[in-house]
């Protein structure tokens, strides 16, 4: 599912109202808003589906909408991403497709990875979104590389890598920034502040009280963001762009949000914080606090939002439907795509489970009967 970002025209109606925002239309307005519906209806039924056992795992990003959508809608077609595992917003505003996404949850056989990936894992070579990496902060160096590579080649693309305030505790955070600031490499650090890494509070790991300050030590830009202003997201993002491509090197952006919800289905969050300050944060929801500026341009109603949500809710449904429909990868997948010359021992390994395929369930021992 793609959300096109055109150049529609002012309607009468926002004409009427306040002005809109500099440098965005009125249609583009509600791209970001119906992306940022999207990602919210989408992780909580993802969640559901993990709840009544239908998959396995999912981290979602309840709270963190306006960091996604505003960072990916000042990107260009050109631009490559490489995420973290809280931005399924993001690449379904690259135009993954909704059904792609819903299909690697389940891991059936239309899965891009055949199920070799966990949940979450998104990847498409086609929209330049990367998968993740469930080793916290190895993506940072896997974009300055990336970013390096289209500076070396003279591409005009910028690449775009997400982590969260733990990630600025690994070795990969400061070996990626180090690199990227010394060769100006065309890249965008989003720092995604969210509070916690997994139970830890951002006071437990660091001392700087901006996260951002801790650009200064590479000698680049650092820049602190209100996280929940998807617009600030934006006209920030879009800073950080331009610096990238007029060779000025790399920004570190720190977009300070909060993960309302869990760090994922096997996370119970009321065990490291309180219902207050979750209630808090809620009350700076940042879907309600755009929704609240498009009333006042005249652009949200009760009926526009009736109708993107009933939309929204009948295409995850379809997805659903389908991939829950699919079967499982075929055994031979196993051994597919690992090696370019296939280790006689694991050729014995294929043969024996395809010779006995139809015995493949566990003995009472929890052994295979092979």
């Amino acid at each position: 599912m793609s959300i096109t970002q055109d150049q529609g025209k002012m309607s009468t109606t926002a004409k009427q109202h306040q002005k809109l925002p500099e440098g965005l239309t009125e249609s583009q307005l509600k791209a970001i808003y119906e992306a940022m519906l999207l990602t919210r209806e989408y992780d909580d039924r993802c969640l559901k589906l993990q709840r009544q056992g239908r998959i396995g795992f999912y981290a979602g990003s309840f709270g963190e909408e306006a960091c996604q959508i505003g960072t990916a809608f000042a990107l260009r077609e050109q631009d490559w991403i490489f995420p973290s595992y809280r931005q399924p917003g993001v690449a379904l505003l690259r135009g993954v497709p909704l059904q792609s996404m819903m299909n690697n949850l389940f891991g059936n056989s239309a899965d891009v990875v055949e199920g070799k990936q966990m949940p979450v894992h998104y990847t498409s070579r086609e929209h330049h979104f990367l998968s993740i990496s469930s080793v916290i902060g190895t993506q940072v160096i896997q974009a300055v590389g990336c970013a390096m590579a289209a500076k070396i080649k003279k591409d005009e693309a910028v690449v775009l890598t997400y982590f969260g305030d733990g990630g600025t505790s690994s070795n990969d955070f400061h070996s990626g920034m180090n690199f990227a600031a010394t060769f100006k490499a065309p890249c965008i650090f989003a720092l995604v502040n969210n509070q916690y890494a997994i139970s830890v509070p951002v006071s437990k790991q660091t001392s700087v009280e901006c996260l951002a300050d801790k650009a200064k030590a590479y000698g680049m830009t650092g820049i602190q963001v209100d996280g929940n202003d998807v617009l600030a997201v934006y006209r920030a993002t879009k800073e950080a762009m331009q610096r990238a491509k007029v060779g000025e090197g790399p920004t570190l952006l720190e977009l300070k949000t909060y993960r309302a919800g869990p760090h994922s289905s096997s996370d119970d969050p009321t065990r490291y914080r309180s219902k207050e300050e979750t209630e808090k944060w809620l009350k700076r929801d940042p879907i309600l606090l755009f929704q609240k500026e498009l009333e006042s341009l005249g652009i949200w109603t009760e009926a526009y939002e009736a109708d993107v949500k009933a939309s929204i809710q009948n295409k995850i449904s379809e997805a659903i439907k389908v991939a829950e429909s699919l079967p499982q990868p075929p055994w031979e997948s196993l051994f597919e795509g690992v090696y370019s010359n296939d280790p006689q021992a694991l050729m014995a390994q294929k043969e024996d489970i395809l010779t006995h395929e139809s015995g493949l369930e566990l003995t009472n021992e929890g052994e295979f009967p092979l």
